[in-house]
């Protein structure tokens, strides 16, 4: 049996308090993934702009990566996005 499908939201609140939609994400072909961008994303996920698997298809990423991506939000707020305190965060 498939999961009903929840329908989708025009905007979500962003990390910044701002209204955050489908054109204000960064583009998929980002490479560059800088804590404002990596937190665009997983609001997007959380408020339904995005799923989790639309995420990962359209930048390329694993589950793996967006998951220690929420939990570092999560754990240690937008500065633990910040990928020269990583160590740091994972004692």
């Amino acid at each position: 049996m498939t999961e009903p499908h929840r329908p989708r939201v025009k905007y979500v609140i962003g990390p910044d308090g701002s209204p955050l939609t489908i054109a204000d994400l960064p583009p998929p072909s980002t490479k560059r993934w800088v804590i404002r961008r990596k937190a665009e994303v997983v609001a997007a996920v959380r408020g339904g702009l995005l799923s989790l698997e639309e995420a990962c298809s359209r930048y390329t990423l694993t589950v793996d990566e967006f998951l220690s991506w929420q939990m570092s939000i999560d754990q240690h707020g937008l500065a633990g996005l910040r990928t020269t305190r990583l160590q740091q965060y994972r004692m």
